[in-house]
């Protein structure tokens, strides 16, 4: 008989699989880093004049609700406006169910304004509660396709202007409301 052999099998260690793993986490790191340096786009953002305003980031949240809601009933009376050559009356607005041209609870916390038509061409809401939105002015142009031109008063109390031409609502306090989108809001893919 032959005498029994011992072989030692040593486990193979795991340095050697931790390190390859680890060197592999760095490869991808750095591959998807210089990925996104190299798709990365720097975006100017647009500057305000003095007499503008953002919609996003300078209005309360009643002002935004009543900005947006005329943008949404500008769309409207341009569609009534077709049928009739003069601008409907806000009361008719209202009459329709139209926001923020109907008193409901939702105008009355957005600061209960009270609309008035101003000669052929603009709408004036003067707020009845400036500490929470001020008083607006919608012009309405006579092009279908032209953006809104919603301008806010949030001096106590706001009138009226006498002008509406863009130099006299600046003057008279009155700043524009614009609508900027950029990568600040949304995110831009250029394929």
């Amino acid at each position: 008989m032959s005498t029994p052999t011992l072989q030692v099998v040593r486990p193979a260690g795991a340095g050697h699989e931790t390190l390859y793993v680890l060197l592999l986490c760095l490869i991808i790191v750095l591959g998807a880093g210089s990925v996104v340096a190299w798709h990365g786009e720097t975006q100017e953002v647009a500057h305000l004049e003095s007499n503008q305003l953002d919609a996003r980031r300078d209005l309360s949240a009643a002002e935004q609700g009543i900005y947006a809601d005329l943008r949404v009933t500008l769309d409207e009376i341009r569609i009534l406006r077709e049928s009739e050559p003069a601008l409907p009356a806000p009361q008719a607005l209202a009459d329709e169910g139209f926001a923020p041209f109907a008193q409901d609870a939702s105008s009355v916390s957005r600061g209960g304004h009270a609309w008035q038509l101003l000669g052929d061409d603009a709408y004036f809401g003067a707020s009845a509660n400036p500490s929470v939105s001020g008083s607006f002015l919608m012009r309405i142009s006579e092009s279908p396709d032209a953006p809104p031109d919603i301008w806010l008063n949030r001096s106590q109390p706001a009138t009226a202007p006498a002008a509406s031409d863009d130099a006299a609502l600046s003057v008279a306090g009155w700043q524009q409301i614009v609508a900027q989108f950029d990568a600040g809001v949304t995110r831009q893919h250029r394929h």
